[in-house]
């Protein structure tokens, strides 16, 4: 018997069967082709994923799927569900790209989030009048951060104060976009708190100092000198004539309790004579308050002062000449002499 009439002898239904088997080969293979397709690379360009608060992974994987960076959402659903991680979807930025496979996608979206922050420098010696044009120009809402700013119960120092000058550290912070006014502020606050060390602490109070008196010292002499440099010499001469009984003499404080700028002080006009609580001209000890907030070199500057002159006297007088220099003095009659000499 040859094999054709072999094969016209298989029963009927012998037949179907195999033309059945056959096409479900074919079946499960164009499916395997077709499956395998979408788990491949979608081929769009790179896309930075921001997931917000209440986003799903359906709604993540839809937009994936339109940016070209998945070809099936249906498929990455899947793949995150088959491995567990369809519950990881974390707050945050994805850096995607189409070239990646769904696999490779749906690992990135179980791996950490890159969270977005804002870049916010305070520099130092600025007062708190100065921060909401800072913090509005990052993209915040300038007016909620002086309200925050305004409320010195925040800060063990900040009592009797309007608002929490001095206390606000001056520094580079990232902040989220949506960071409330109260949290920002309370960053800014908890930062100064990690100087008040315990030996810092016991620093100043060995000088005489609480710390609000230290803060208060630390902002004019961040006020007063010209670089970090001068900042112990300044703060020496400041801690013998409080030691003397001798005013402070301190031309920011005057334009602090005047409300104006250092450069806007007009002699003439009676600028140094007129009393407020932050006047050194017309009272005697320190200034009400901190009149800025102060940087680290300041406030180590009155923990660490050169409050002796080179020849061993003490420092009591201190003048910025035209030349850029600072002339230190024992007596008045010698600092006469560099004011008539070096202004």
């Amino acid at each position: 018997m040859t094999r054709l009439e072999a094969r016209r002898g298989l029963p009927v239904w012998v037949r179907v069967l195999l033309v059945l088997l056959l096409l479900a080969l074919l079946a499960v293979g164009g499916a395997l082709l077709y499956v395998r397709g979408l788990l491949g690379a979608a081929g769009g360009g790179a896309f930075t994923l921001e997931v917000k608060p209440g986003d799903t992974l359906g709604s993540v994987a839809r937009t994936l799927q339109e940016r070209n960076i998945v070809k099936n959402a249906d498929v990455l659903r899947f793949i995150m569900r088959r491995d567990g991680t369809a519950g990881s979807l974390k707050e945050g930025l994805y850096d995607l790209n189409g070239q990646m496979t769904a696999a490779q996608v749906a690992q990135t979206l179980a791996g950490p989030a890159r969270i977005p922050t804002v870049s916010v420098t305070i520099p130092e010696g600025r007062r708190v009048k100065d921060l909401p044009a800072i913090f509005q120009k990052a993209g915040f809402d300038g007016a909620a951060i002086l309200k925050a700013l305004r409320t010195p119960s925040l800060s063990p120092y900040a009592g009797g104060q309007p608002d929490l000058e001095g206390f606000v550290f001056p520094a580079t912070y990232d902040f989220r976009p949506a960071e409330t006014p109260a949290r920002i502020v309370r960053t800014m606050l908890d930062r100064m708190q990690t100087e008040f060390t315990p030996a810092n602490v016991a620093a100043a109070k060995a000088l005489g100092l609480s710390v609000r008196d230290w803060v208060i010292l630390a902002s004019m002499v961040q006020a007063e000198a010209a670089n970090d440099a001068e900042m112990p010499v300044i703060a020496g001469v400041f801690l013998n004539r409080l030691r003397d009984g001798i005013a402070l003499g301190s031309d920011p404080t005057v334009a602090y309790g005047l409300g104006k700028d250092l450069p806007e002080l007009d002699r003439s006009a009676g600028d140094f004579t007129k009393d407020t609580p932050y006047s050194t001209y017309t009272r005697q000890g320190l200034p009400a308050g901190p009149i800025n907030n102060p940087g680290q070199a300041a406030l180590l500057a009155v923990l660490n002062p050169e409050r002796k002159m080179a020849d061993g006297r003490d420092a009591v007088y201190f003048l910025h000449g035209l030349d850029g220099k600072i002339y230190v003095n024992h007596d008045y009659a010698a600092h006469l002499r560099d004011v008539a000499r070096y202004r």
